[in-house]
């Protein structure tokens, strides 16, 4: 049964990544989609995957720096390969890569698994505190394209009818701080039965060794420099979005605040829980652009490449990490049959 719902899950998520696609470009000259991706400037777009490359070198050291922080630390190459095959794996499995790469590092380097998902759980926290700072930052210097945006395409112009009348809002609101504070309360009453109970106490000791995890971030050995990584990461993402534009004559002229616009909803649309961001990924660049001024094609097909070229890189980096791990395990797995072959046989 269990199996059964994981399979309608990922069916359900690939349907709506479809449909996105659909929505995406519906009603669109399909040929002038492909004229725009065929003659595209791909010089600019090698610059980008060059910069996306040593981006994810940056982010592997960061999360070396949180894993010896938390106590349990690990060799960068070993960090890298479990990043990168947990990348791969969220191009088909959504949000599972996180797990999977704390559980590839834990049978690489012997890290906990929940250690490793707490700083993982960490550095998620990171990127959204970033990713709000960028938010912010466009609202400052652009605050009439965002919000032009907002209400023509992803409310739909429906803005005014929300102002007029917030009360669904309202009491959506007021009932889910019911519920929140009726859960808290049946939590604390039922309390002490519940430290009686096994599967509670794992989950207890579970939830311990990810707030390790999480808090590794405040004994760092070095701060100033795990600041420097989660710039330049976020740096890297900004440069890969702005470069591209010179792919395309049509987005050439763009200014670095369009840059900026498309890096932040780009980014909440590979957040989205579907395999890759397939399909919000598109969706909002392409409104971003439109805003700006850009054809719906030339947005769809400023989308498609940036999108497609990252998740080639994605599946070759991630590809040769995969086959790093398994030459590994297949290298640790004969030199302990080599070290049991060797023993002294023993007679009672």
């Amino acid at each position: 049964m269990k199996k059964l719902l994981n399979i309608l899950k990922y069916v359900l998520l690939l349907s709506i990544s479809g449909a996105l696609m659909w929505y995406a470009v519906r009603g669109q000259d399909l040929s002038r989609i492909g004229h725009y991706i065929a003659t595209a400037n791909y010089f600019w777009l090698a610059i980008t995957l060059t910069l996306s490359t040593l981006g994810y070198f940056s982010r592997a050291y960061r999360w070396q720096m949180q894993l010896k922080a938390s106590q349990t630390p690990a060799g960068y190459w070993p960090v890298y390969h479990a990043m990168m095959v947990g990348y791969l794996a969220n191009l088909v499995l959504p949000r599972m890569g996180e797990v999977i790469r704390c559980s590839v590092l834990r049978r690489t380097s012997g890290v906990p698994v929940q250690v490793a998902i707490g700083t993982v759980v960490t550095e998620r926290v990171i990127d959204v505190l970033v990713l709000l700072g960028l938010l912010s930052t466009l609202l400052l210097l652009d605050f009439q394209t965002f919000w032009r945006f907002v209400t023509v395409e992803i409310l739909g112009g429906r803005y005014e009818t929300l102002a007029r009348n917030p009360l669904p809002l309202i009491i959506a609101a007021f009932v889910g701080g019911i519920l929140l504070l009726v859960a808290g309360f049946a939590l604390f009453r039922n309390l002490e039965r519940l430290r009686q109970n096994a599967f509670f106490n794992k989950a207890v000791l579970f939830v311990k060794g990810l707030l390790a995890g999480v808090f590794s971030v405040l004994k760092l050995e070095n701060k100033w420099l795990f600041i420097f990584h989660t710039l330049f990461t976020w740096s890297v993402y900004y440069l890969m979005d702005y470069l591209a534009f010179f792919c395309f004559p049509e987005t050439y002229n763009l200014d670095m605040r369009a840059g900026l616009a498309v890096l932040t909803f780009g980014a909440f649309g590979m957040a989205a829980p579907v395999a890759g961001g397939i399909g919000p990924f598109h969706v909002l660049v392409q409104g971003v652009l439109i805003v700006y001024g850009i054809s719906k094609e030339a947005g769809i097909a400023y989308a498609l490449v940036v999108h497609g070229a990252q998740t080639l890189l994605v599946v070759l980096m991630g590809g040769i990490s995969f086959v790093a791990v398994a030459a590994a395990d297949k290298g640790r797995l004969l030199t302990e049959a080599e070290a049991i072959a060797d023993e002294p046989l023993t007679s009672e």
